[in-house]
């Protein structure tokens, strides 16, 4: 009898231990739709076998609707994430406000060291990490050999805007269903207006003069939207104010588009063989400039992932980030999908390896437009702010977002670029004052 009362006590002791082994923490991540990210979900199954008490649930957004989402949940504490997938726009701004956990107790198997130091410096603030990059990108040119040669045009490695409208015009075909050029259109800060900044920046133009005032009244920025609006009107995909990353990925990878000028993440896709009909049809260029003008857009941006000070599973939290963004992750999707698929425009030891270099022959021209980047200096003009694609103030989401949409509505045929720009300046001026940066 007292045996057996013992061996059911033990058998409860041992259940009650088998119970707490089990127990989980679920830790939710709100992560941007692209394909890298989609491509992680379904690579989880090292992370859960490293980490059989932690389980993610997902949150995949449209980057428009997630930056609404994660904006709303962290500047209200509302500690619905645990882990946030956002730009180099916000990390310095939500860092300064206090609402991200530092990184820099990253252990040192994770040789934070390794990553690029342009991507380093812009998750920083006064030394200190606040969010670690699952890819990184510049923007160059993306084209079409096989319908360059057809047309008979040349696409040289650094192409100026005259020679891009011209290999527009020549590659057209639309009775074949063929646009010369494909360019964002989609409203958004990070969709048409990355896209149209970076342009305007190539151009000499840029947002802010040093006192502040908005320069939609400029004669640069006048021939930027007039340039994006003709070659887009003439030589884009009809309904392209619609369209953003995704939606030019997947008319590229159809062999619809003979020019992309867009992200460097993106070349990635289109080589990709079991994507893209195109695959092994892609050259690369420089992202344009005006004549005269030396600036290449100077895009930098990177999708990075951060852990709210909202969250209640933090120490979870940081495992996921740890192996979402290390080497190990990146020999996992080489191993699985081959070193092309590889996460870009993170860490220098990607670009040491001759494996990946072989195998992506876009990795140099990446590198490359990424080191010479310069956020900090987007224009040939002298700013107040950092950011190409972006202004770094928190304002400019809001003021973003708008003159995208005014922008968007003038690609779909609803006012011309003069009335365009003008309503830009108005609302910008508007904006701009009521904040305080000018009187």
């Amino acid at each position: 009898m007292t045996m057996t009362i013992r061996a059911l006590l033990g058998a409860c002791a041992l259940g009650a231990l088998a119970t707490a082994a089990a127990a989980e923490t679920t830790i939710t991540v709100a992560t941007v739709n692209n394909g890298d990210m989609v491509r992680m979900q379904g690579l989880m199954d090292d992370f859960y076998a490293k980490h059989p008490d932690i389980k993610v649930e997902w949150v995949t957004l449209e980057e428009n609707i997630l930056r609404q989402r994660v904006t709303q949940d962290i500047a209200t504490n509302g500690g619905q994430f645990d882990v946030m997938t956002i730009g180099n726009y916000e990390v310095p701004i939500w860092a300064q406000r206090d609402w991200l956990v530092p990184l820099n107790d990253l252990p040192a198997d994770y040789d934070a060291d390794d990553l690029l130091p342009a991507m380093r410096s812009a998750l920083s603030v006064d030394g200190t990490l606040y969010a670690v990059p699952f890819y990184g990108e510049s923007a160059m040119v993306m084209y079409r050999k096989d319908l360059a040669e057809k047309a008979g045009v040349s696409i040289p490695d650094q192409p100026t805007w005259s020679q891009i409208k011209d290999a527009a015009a020549k590659m057209t075909d639309k009775d074949n269903g063929i646009y010369g050029i494909c360019l964002r259109g989609k409203p958004g800060w990070g969709e048409n207006m990355a896209f149209i900044s970076a342009m305007a920046n190539s151009y000499g133009g840029r947002w802010f003069d040093m006192n502040w005032e908005p320069e939609f009244d400029s004669e640069p920025w006048k021939a930027t939207l007039t340039d994006y609006l003709d070659l887009m009107t003439k030589y884009g995909p009809p309904g392209a104010s619609s369209n953003g990353f995704n939606e030019n990925l997947s008319l590229f990878q159809q062999g619809k588009c003979g020019m992309w000028i867009d992200a460097t993440v993106a070349a990635g896709f289109v080589t990709d063989p079991e994507e893209s009909t195109v695959a092994d049809k892609v050259g690369y260029a420089v992202f344009p400039n005006k004549e005269g003008v030396d600036n290449h857009g100077n895009w930098l941006w990177s999708w990075n992932l951060a852990i709210p000070e909202s969250s209640a599973h933090k120490d979870a939290a940081k495992a996921f980030v740890e192996w979402a963004t290390s080497k190990e992750y990146t020999q996992i999707v080489a191993d699985k999908q081959g070193w092309r698929a590889a996460p870009p425009g993170t860490r220098t030891s990607l670009y040491e390896n001759p494996d990946y270099l072989a195998a992506a022959p876009f990795a140099q021209l990446t590198i490359d437009t990424i080191s010479k980047a310069t956020p900090e200096k987007p224009s040939v003009q002298d700013v107040p702010y950092v950011g190409a694609q972006f202004v770094s103030i928190p304002e400019f989401q809001g003021i973003g977002t708008a003159v995208g949409q005014i922008f968007s509505a003038a690609l779909a045929g609803q006012m011309g670029a003069d009335q365009a720009l003008q309503s830009a300046q108005a609302l910008t001026e508007r904006e701009m004052k009521k904040a305080g940066y000018v009187k």
